[in-house]
């Protein structure tokens, strides 16, 4: 999934600039490597017009993120179908739509867990991160039980493990294939049998 933002232009509204420089400054040197004159110099906006729209750093950031949320929902959501027929081959297809994000340049990490390692559970961002993984983990639950997985609540924890830390790893070493690793131990866990089948 490309995640960074399309290439800017002038003729774009202000709010679309400035989200759209917030997005890629934030995420490539970190919320606090990034100040508000860098993202209006970056968007070619003024201060009084990126405050307009924002009342304060911390909004861009919580818009930054869910930005981030929405469009990578928006791309598992359209993918998954695409990659497999069944739930349980679709719970490990994350893996393959990660293993294509970590390929792509400037791959930086999990945005989630990059702002919270600079904020921690204080900031307004914080219940956007919640939200998202939310998401992560009610996918997976959703996935495991439509595949009759035992236990899918806590399958879908441990899919959650191997998703934040495919991610983690990734990012600290591009060189190895982490979602592909995590990827076949996905498997073994959509492989468990279903509760009625093991008894």
């Amino acid at each position: 999934m490309t995640t960074a933002p399309a290439p800017q232009t002038r003729k774009r509204p202000a709010r679309q600039r400035a989200v759209a420089s917030a997005d890629r400054l934030f995420y490539e040197r970190g919320v606090h490597a990034v100040g508000v004159d860098q993202i209006t110099e970056d968007a070619g906006i003024s201060k009084a017009s990126l405050y307009t729209h924002f009342r304060t750093k911390d909004d861009l950031v919580v818009n930054y993120l869910v930005g981030r949320s929405d469009a990578w929902q928006e791309h598992v959501e359209a993918e998954l179908p695409k990659r497999a027929t069944t739930p349980g081959d679709r719970a490990v297809a994350v893996f393959d739509l990660l293993g294509e994000w970590f390929d792509e340049p400037g791959y930086r990490g999990c945005p989630f867990i990059n702002v919270e390692a600079e904020f921690g559970h204080d900031h307004p961002s914080h219940d956007v991160t919640l939200a998202h993984r939310t998401w992560v983990r009610e996918l997976f639950t959703s996935l495991l039980r439509e595949a009759d997985v035992d236990e899918p609540e806590l399958g879908a924890l441990e899919l959650c493990l191997l998703y934040d830390g495919a991610m983690a790893c990734a990012q600290a070493d591009p060189s190895r294939p982490w979602a592909q690793a995590a990827g076949r131990t996905a498997r073994r866990i959509v492989a468990r049998p279903g509760t009625p089948a093991s008894k």
